[in-house]
């Protein structure tokens, strides 16, 4: 009886490491394709948020991490830099809504350093379906009508939903979380005429891994 059990505990320790093993070699082969995928994704989002004919540098490569209050929150957010022929034209920066209705709505804004928008995403938020998730690309296209429009300093009063005089729809039932996205993208394209004269003082991302 002892010995069986004995035999039976071998064997699931060998088969235990038998697979322990096989994970982690299947975890290597396909850790280089999964990171290939993650940095092919977000190239494509960056693509969206400005189009390749602004720039022509390698964005992933020109990442910056910026720290200011103006972007939501005290926490580092990172900034994609788009050069012309060496010539900074303009950014990709994360940003976050602080006060969306179920909580922060956190971003990727895109616009030249003279107010004009590019282009902008919503990478995470906790909305409401139905209602507040209408921020969201894969609901409707409302996230993309910022596109072209230009920030004309901070009293632009046309940077807020129609339901307050501004330009941008609200959402039936939900008038906070477009609200909250307005004012976002507008401080964040404010915040970045600033930084082509902090350029030189700006870490690199790969400072902060």
């Amino acid at each position: 009886m002892l010995n069986t059990i004995k035999n039976h505990g071998i064997t699931l320790a060998v088969f235990a490491a038998l697979t322990t093993g096989l994970t982690a070699v299947v975890n290597v082969l396909t850790e280089t394709t999964i990171a290939e995928q993650n940095l092919l994704q977000q190239q494509i989002l960056l693509d969206e948020i400005i189009p390749t004919e602004h720039y022509n540098n390698n964005l992933q490569k020109e990442c910056y991490v910026v720290t200011n209050n103006r972007l939501g929150s005290a926490a580092p957010h990172r900034l994609y830099l788009a050069r012309n022929n060496g010539k900074p034209v303009a950014a990709v920066i994360e940003t976050t809504a602080p006060d969306g209705y179920a909580g922060s709505i956190h971003l990727l804004v895109g616009a030249d350093f003279y107010g004009n928008v590019l282009g902008s995403r919503v990478i995470e938020h906790h909305e409401t379906p139905g209602l507040g998730d209408k921020i969201d690309i894969r609901i409707s296209d409302w996230i993309t009508h910022f596109s072209g429009q230009r920030v004309e300093g901070e009293q632009d009063n046309l940077w807020s939903v129609k339901k307050d005089g501004g330009l941008f729809d609200q959402f039936t039932g939900a008038t906070i979380t477009p609200r909250a996205v307005v004012r976002a993208i507008k401080n964040t394209v404010l915040y970045l005429q600033n930084i082509p004269d902090q350029l030189a003082t700006l870490p690199s991302c790969g400072d902060n891994e």
